[in-house]
């Protein structure tokens, strides 16, 4: 009997990365912690990878008895999430971000909207919980889904470490630039998690 599921292991950590997308969450950590000290700023990515983690692995362990117990549905948190997004997103377009007290900030930015749900959000839940229920009750498939979750942890916190190579090049004004797309690009996927929640409804999908 085996004792690792490759081909789901493969399957799981190429689907994570795919919904996670690593190289596209530096721009938005970027434009949150861009002008924090490089201490402040390996913290943070510390702290979010970690919650991530936290999230994504609570979610696989009891995911759909959490669900089933509060009676949300997949679509609920998708729309959720959606809109969560879209008022993070509303703040970087607007600069109203720069104006937070910087303690506040700092505690925030890991947790929200970096932990969640930008790295662990609706997307990568859902991904999870139908792994999950794949699995089947098979140990090495359990297994194979555990490090799958944990690579896909260890490129997201050395997509984010490692960022601060980007701050050189674009320097204080870049970083602007980057707040701005990166409230763009968190605004369409809000819209596009809301509109998948309303599908989800329509449809009937849990």
């Amino acid at each position: 009997m085996a004792v690792f599921d490759a081909a789901l292991f493969a399957e799981a950590t190429i689907t994570l990365v795919v919904i996670m997308d690593p190289p596209g969450t530096v721009p938005v950590f970027l434009s949150l912690t861009g002008r924090k000290t490089k201490q402040t700023r390996n913290r943070a990515a510390r702290q979010a990878v970690l919650v991530s983690l936290m999230v994504i692995s609570l979610f696989a362990i009891s995911g759909e008895a959490i669900l089933r117990y509060l009676g949300i549905g997949i679509p609920a948190l998708q729309g959720a999430g959606g809109l969560l997004l879209l008022l993070i997103a509303l703040d970087l377009l607007t600069g109203k971000n720069a104006n937070e007290p910087e303690a506040v900030e700092d505690v925030n930015v890991a947790l929200v909207p970096l932990g969640t749900p930008l790295l662990a959000g609706p997307g990568a839940i859902a991904a999870t919980i139908v792994f999950v229920r794949g699995a089947g009750g098979h140990l090495e498939s359990y297994i194979a889904l555990g490090f799958a979750i944990l690579a896909v942890h260890l490129i997201l916190y050395l997509c984010l470490r490692f960022s601060g190579a980007v701050i050189r090049l674009v320097k204080d004004s870049g970083i602007t630039l980057l707040a701005k797309i990166a409230g763009l690009l968190l605004a369409a996927i809000a819209v596009q998690l809301i509109a998948n929640s309303v599908r989800g409804f329509i449809t009937g999908a849990s």
